[in-house]
């Protein structure tokens, strides 16, 4: 049976809007099929507010671990930090969870 859904890897960039980024998300999930695999990852502030949700719309069996991506997310300027979490149909929450800093000039952060 699958475990809790991890994320591994985060990078996030500045975007080409001032205040938005571009985030790839790479998650590890045993998925074993359409009835239990990680459907999502979300991008949370140091508030606790959903800042932005990449939904995945079907279990990745054979594809593990896996990295999608977001656009133009806008995170507001007084974050210094968000926390990136993903989701699976079984267990919800609480596999790992990655904390990192946001780059609000020039630059990229990375965080595993």
């Amino acid at each position: 049976m699958a475990g809790q859904s991890d994320v591994i890897a985060v990078d996030i960039r500045a975007a080409d809007v001032p205040g938005t980024f571009d985030i790839d998300v790479t998650v590890r999930h045993a998925d074993s099929g359409w009835d239990h695999y990680a459907n999502r990852w979300e991008i949370v502030g140091p508030d606790g507010e959903v800042l932005a949700t990449r939904v995945l719309h079907h279990p990745h069996v054979h594809e593990q671990p896996f990295t999608r991506s977001l656009s133009a997310v806008t995170i507001p300027a007084a974050f210094t930090w968000v926390r990136v979490r993903s989701h699976d149909l079984v267990h919800g929450y609480g596999g790992r969870e990655v904390t990192l800093s946001v780059p609000h000039r020039s630059g990229a952060a990375n965080a595993r």
